[in-house]
């Protein structure tokens, strides 16, 4: 959208500059008089109805998704290159860059784990990875480890404390009662059934 409206600004831009008075001799519009020029006719009504009619123009539209696959083509280049893989790398090593770029991706990542976990060939290979008694024993090493039984207490801990659980318990333990109760009344009602 920026680089729409960095398109459009420009080309009024040279619009108004070739539409502007020429002075007598070699003398040149001033830089400032001339950006405030356009910014204030981008600001009236007539100058926003023209952004409007010129973004909705079917023409302009098709240019600006070809300009979009240049842009695309041009950031798979970048980051291609050796400059690109130097970005990366160094980037990497930013423990709040690497979160925020995890962040972006994970609804990617949770499609592309969903689907592939319908995949009947990439079912088959992940059992055959767990059945493999190396994995087998590393998984069960880390069960063991002294930070998972730390974060289960965590968790454990956390879901005791939870409102939501607290509330569902209660309604268990009600639940449970009342169903005592009637038993008791059914068995009494029963016995005293037989009596007579």
């Amino acid at each position: 959208m920026k680089k729409r409206m960095s398109l459009l600004i420009f080309s009024c831009f040279l619009i108004i500059i070739g539409c502007a008075p020429r002075e007598q001799g070699n003398q040149r519009l001033d830089y400032e008089e001339t950006k405030k020029m356009v910014v204030d006719i981008l600001k009236t009504d007539d100058g926003k109805k023209a952004i409007d009619e010129i973004l909705t123009d079917d023409k302009m539209q098709q240019k600006l998704v070809m300009d979009q696959a240049v842009v695309t083509k041009s950031i798979q280049e970048t980051l291609t290159s050796d400059k690109g893989a130097e970005f990366w790398q160094k980037n990497f090593e930013d423990p709040k860059f690497v979160e925020s770029f995890a962040k972006s991706m994970q609804s990617e990542h949770e499609k592309i784990i969903k689907e592939l976990m319908k995949d009947p060939d990439y079912q088959k290979m992940m059992m055959e990875i767990l059945k493999n008694p190396e994995m087998e024993e590393e998984m069960n090493k880390v069960l063991r480890s002294q930070e998972m039984r730390a974060h289960m207490q965590t968790v454990i801990t956390e879901t005791l404390e939870s409102p939501l659980f607290k509330a569902k318990m209660q309604e268990l333990l009600i639940k449970g009662a009342e169903e005592i109760q009637t038993e008791k009344a059914e068995k009494k009602e029963e016995g005293g059934g037989k009596e007579s």
